[in-house]
């Protein structure tokens, strides 16, 4: 009778243990992009970011998340503002989308949604190519031994970049700095 008892608590126990342990582990704002219904070409790679507390002690936590596209920029940020309306994010007209620093002007599409206890910054852009920076670089020397070894071939540099920005509504400045004025707002 112990025994079944022993089996029983640990069947019970082991389930909520796992579910716990789960949620715990899966942000929910990544899943929410996970599940975001885009063309394959919209997503063929990303990268994710996180830093913060996830119960917004001290500060809350900023997500991060950078995805490439094979399309240019104008195609992605179609597809990627009908999912984004398709998964229940609504538009938010608010004075400082995209956030301008020092008169920068941000080019490609930069669009700020509102969902839930969140807020999400979209910017979607022609794709950087890496190699161009590494190419042009001043501290590099011409090889002392004269060698005329083939350089690597240039970076595709075709399709865009999405990235994603994603903040608990509660710690955007934003929202705190506009107040009522910062309200969703439906349509493109």
């Amino acid at each position: 009778m112990l025994t079944l008892m022993a089996v029983v608590v640990t069947v019970l126990g082991a389930l909520p243990l796992y579910l716990l342990v789960q949620a715990a582990t899966r942000d929910p704002v990544f899943t929410s992009l996970d599940a975001l219904d885009v063309p394959s070409w919209a997503a063929t790679s990303h990268a994710d970011e996180v830093d913060g507390s996830r119960w917004c002690v001290i500060e809350c936590r900023y997500r991060e998340r950078d995805v490439s596209s094979q399309k240019s920029p104008d195609e992605t940020n179609t597809a990627y503002v009908q999912a984004l309306q398709d998964a229940g994010w609504q538009r938010w007209k608010v004075p400082d989308c995209p956030m301008q620093t020092a008169g920068v002007t941000v080019e490609g599409h930069y669009t700020c949604w509102r969902k839930d206890e969140y807020t999400l910054d979209l910017w979607v852009r022609n794709k950087p190519c890496t190699d161009e920076l590494l190419r042009n670089r001043p501290t590099v020397a011409p090889d002392p031994s004269g060698s005329t070894a083939a350089s690597p071939a240039p970076q595709d540099c075709s399709g865009s970049l999405v990235s994603f920005k994603v903040y608990n509504a509660i710690a955007d400045d934003r929202l705190n700095r506009t107040g009522a004025d910062a309200t969703a707002s439906p349509g493109p």
